[in-house]
């Protein structure tokens, strides 16, 4: 996997975040999954796994990463440069609610899922739907390599 060094746009400006490819690094998964399933099976599964990983496990990966950019944890270089690190400079002031936020996207969650979640603990949906409204979700995608 080729990786390139990014400085951060963090406090440290000389620290350097490799960039990272979506595509590279979710063959990698795919192929584990390949791996794992054929050898439940007993036989190669080749292509069938590879698809059903796509889909089963496509859409939940690449938001994974997407919001990992948006935190400035990870760079990834199919996603929009601008976005790297957003979260960071842009919800300064709400990490406390940014963090179960974004936890409950990664764990696949929807916006409306998140929504009660936060009425259900009596949080103020205000600031949650602001940051739901920021992140957008549901506009960024990325399509496999396998479509």
């Amino acid at each position: 996997m080729e990786m390139q060094l990014l400085s951060s746009i963090s406090s440290t400006p000389d620290r350097k975040i490799p960039q990272l490819s979506v595509y590279d690094d979710s063959e990698t998964e795919i192929n584990d999954f390949k791996w794992i399933e054929s050898e439940r099976v007993g036989y190669d599964l080749g292509e069938s796994a590879v698809k059903r990983w796509v889909v089963q496990h496509w859409r939940g990966y690449l938001r994974a990463r997407w919001l990992e950019h948006l935190q400035g944890t990870r760079f990834w270089i199919e996603l929009d440069r601008g976005d790297f690190g957003l979260l960071l400079i842009a919800f300064a002031q709400e990490r406390e609610l940014l963090q179960p936020i974004l936890d409950r996207l990664k764990s696949g969650e929807e916006n409306l899922d998140v929504i009660c979640w936060a009425e259900n603990n009596h949080i103020c949906t205000e600031p949650v739907v602001r940051i739901l409204e920021a992140l957008d979700i549901n506009s960024r995608r990325l399509r496999h390599r396998f479509d």
